[in-house]
């Protein structure tokens, strides 16, 4: 391959990692301080950019925020694919996909705080989004597949909601985490300790399990 035509991929994957830069560094602008508090001036040097580079890509900090919103779900999409619920027994795979979402909650308190900025302006961004609903069907799709795998087997209630549940597992997560310093000054209880974790999983799972599983 001539130098000439290996140039155009080269200038491609910079451009891709320089977006790719920008949009992490806003992740962490804007989990740190909310859309409101954050500023494109911080987001171009946290990525080491020119501020003016960060307009070429997006048209400005709206448009920015909505690709970061669609990134994070793009990432716990993912990975929720490499669980391969599809391939598991039905209550192992729900007890897995409860066992993931709570992890990565832990391991990604920028999704949470994301999804608190955004709830604050009333999901304005999401509703812009033109991929996002696109990005979660088929997690609920799939979870629709595993219920019904269990209701055939007789291991599992009919009649049960994906989405519903979805949310269930989301939420009893999600309030946990987001909420933990009030919960904590309220009972008086460190939450986020390694015994106080491992209790709270043990519960969403114990829960869960046996809202899903047959009488």
């Amino acid at each position: 391959m001539t130098p000439l035509a290996a140039a155009p991929e080269i200038r491609t994957r910079d451009a891709d990692r320089t977006r790719q830069a920008v949009l992490r560094a806003a992740m962490a602008e804007f989990a740190d301080h909310g859309f409101g508090g954050a500023r494109v001036e911080a987001i171009a040097e946290r990525a080491g950019v020119n501020k003016k580079l960060i307009y070429y890509y997006f048209d400005g900090k709206d448009e920015l925020f909505v690709a970061v919103l669609e990134q994070t779900y793009a990432d716990i999409r993912a990975a929720e694919r490499e669980l391969q619920l599809e391939a598991s027994e039905p209550l192992a795979a729900v007890q897995k996909l409860i066992t993931f979402t709570w992890n990565h909650y832990l391991a990604h308190p920028e999704f949470l705080a994301l999804l608190n900025s955004e709830n604050m302006h009333r999901a304005d961004h999401l509703r812009r989004s033109r991929r996002i609903r696109d990005m979660n069907s088929p997690l609920i799709d799939t979870l629709a597949q595993v219920l019904a795998r269990g209701a055939e087997r007789g291991e599992m209630r009919p009649g049960i909601d994906p989405m519903q549940l979805y949310i269930s597992i989301a939420g009893l997560a999600y309030f946990y985490l987001s909420n933990h310093h009030t919960l904590g000054a309220v009972f008086g209880r460190e939450l986020m300790s390694g015994d106080s974790l491992a209790e709270r999983l043990a519960h969403i799972l114990d829960v869960v399990t046996r809202y899903v599983r047959a009488a």
